[in-house]
């Protein structure tokens, strides 16, 4: 069907959902359909349609995606859709009868076909069909769209033990570890950083613009251990590593629940008059669903359980909060968990996000943080999340506890939209459940180490199981000289009066 509209002239795509000019907000996935590269989203309609007060009620807590009042509008337009294709089925099998019908006729009344009554009434009745389908194909287009245009931004479900609310509402799980005491002021992570010269985000806004910064000698070495610690942990976890793109196709994200085209977007677009409906990804998450996308896996190979280091990308929009230090950056190194499973008792994806959890909870009490587990509330799910556990880390130098990590079960939200399927016990094709978790944030984990870490002198301790990495128990000031200065803004040194 897909094909079959996206060639057909005199269709109008409608402007908002389609991608062409005008206002609106462009669907990339919606597109992707129409050119006829994947199947349709094939949304949970019959969970919707059958308690939506519930449905509404859930939309309402969740403040993301529709509306409540938008969702009977949605609900309505579905049956409608359903009716119609109904019908153009019929119009199509009956068509195909009287198609046999006539070869039939032509076989048995070579001579006088032409003027037979029967091949007359059969082509009376071949036309009316045909006036009739293009009617209902126009009429299935425009409530496709219709339907498409809101029905996407329909949130997951949610579990029925989140907290409802705002992050203000997050129910602390457990707490874990010691806060570090000092007999000293401590000191913020960039101070650290920049007298141990490991850390520069200073005199850089000609150069890569504001909330960048560079890593050099054993902040680089941080960077790496934390990396390779991380990897090594998980590929002896039974973890696949992958490696994936920086960059991907609209498709992807809006399927993986993001809305790559919104004015709110906290993600970077690439210049489309040259490449058009491209981003950069500001999670491994997007490139390994990508990866999936289309696909089935076998059985007995749930759950696929992969790990990517990667570089992220982060608009970060808002220039009122956290303009220095490394806690909102927008580009940064992270290893990310994400695991595939099947959906036959409806626990798998449940048991995976628990495993996930402990995983995170292992490395960060590897690295002796003090950290505590949250469940985070209807507010903070977004699109995909069913059930999402957040972990924040006490960070000595900011005085607050600050998010290094997430784990959040999607269910079958992404794989209905980028059709990731596998074969159950009776070989049927049904939709796996996604599960996803941070394994390594770097510039937090920078944060709360160097703070956590840090020694009256301005040294820093490295934690013990990165020290076989870095070859050192304790970060020093280097021995070099570091760089000084010379640009046009440096400061001018004042002229004595008198």
């Amino acid at each position: 069907m897909a094909a079959r509209w996206a060639m057909r002239p005199g269709i109008r795509l409608l402007r908002g959902l389609s991608g062409s000019s005008g206002g609106g907000e462009r669907s990339s996935l919606y597109r992707h359909v129409l050119n006829g590269y994947g199947e349709r989203p094939r949304l949970d309609m019959e969970r919707l349609c059958a308690d939506t007060e519930a449905a509404a009620l859930d939309l309402e807590r969740r403040k993301h995606g529709v509306r409540r009042e938008e969702l009977q509008e949605i609900v309505s337009t579905w049956k409608q859709l359903i009716r119609i294709k109904e019908d153009i089925s019929k119009l199509e099998n009956e068509k195909n009868q009287i198609s046999e019908q006539v070869k039939s006729l032509a076989i048995t009344c070579k001579n006088d076909f032409q003027t037979h009554p029967s091949f007359l009434s059969l082509r009376g009745r071949g036309k009316e069909i045909r006036v009739q389908l293009n009617g209902l194909y126009k009429e299935e287009m425009q409530l496709d769209e219709k339907y498409y245009s809101k029905a996407l931004d329909v949130p997951n479900r949610t579990h029925p033990d989140v907290p409802i609310g705002d992050e203000s509402q997050a129910r602390v799980v457990e707490v874990i570890g010691e806060k570090p005491a000092f007999d000293f002021q401590v000191r913020g992570h960039l101070e650290i950083g920049e007298n141990l010269d490991i850390i520069r985000q200073r005199r850089l806004s000609h150069v890569c613009g504001y909330r960048s910064y560079y890593l050099r000698g054993a902040g680089t070495m941080l960077e790496y251990a934390l990396v390779q610690f991380t990897l090594s942990k998980l590929v002896k976890k039974g973890f696949i590593p992958m490696t994936v793109p920086d960059m991907m196709k609209g498709v992807v994200l809006e399927g993986c629940g993001l809305r790559p085209n919104s004015i709110s977007s906290q993600v970077y677009s690439l210049d489309p008059s040259r490449f058009q409906d491209f981003f950069l990804t500001g999670t491994a998450e997007l490139g390994i669903a990508g990866y999936f996308m289309d696909h089935a896996v076998t059985l007995e190979d749930l759950p696929v359980r992969t790990v990517c280091c990667s570089t992220c990308f982060r608009a970060e929009t808002d220039n009122n909060h956290e303009t220095w230090g490394l806690y909102r950056v927008h580009h940064f190194t992270k290893v990310e968990m994400f695991g595939v499973t099947a959906n036959d008792t409806g626990m798998e994806s449940q048991d995976l996000l628990s495993e996930f959890l402990e995983i995170q909870k292992e490395i960060f009490s590897d690295l002796g943080l003090h950290y505590k587990v949250l469940d985070m509330p209807t507010e903070e799910l977004g699109l995909p999340a069913y059930r999402k556990y957040d972990i924040e880390a006490w960070m000595p130098g900011r005085g607050m506890y600050g998010e290094i990590s997430s784990a959040s079960n999607c269910t079958d939200y992404q794989s209905r939209r980028l059709h990731i399927m596998y074969h159950n016990s009776l070989g049927e094709l049904k939709y796996t459940h996604t599960v996803n978790g941070t394994a390594c944030a770097v510039p937090r984990m920078l944060i709360a180490i160097l703070e956590s870490y840090q020694l009256k002198d301005g040294s820093v301790q490295v934690p013990k199981v990165l020290q076989p990495y870095l070859a050192t128990e304790i970060i020093v000031k280097p021995g070099y000289t570091p760089l000084k200065y010379i640009g046009l803004n440096q400061r001018k040194p004042r002229t004595p009066k008198g």
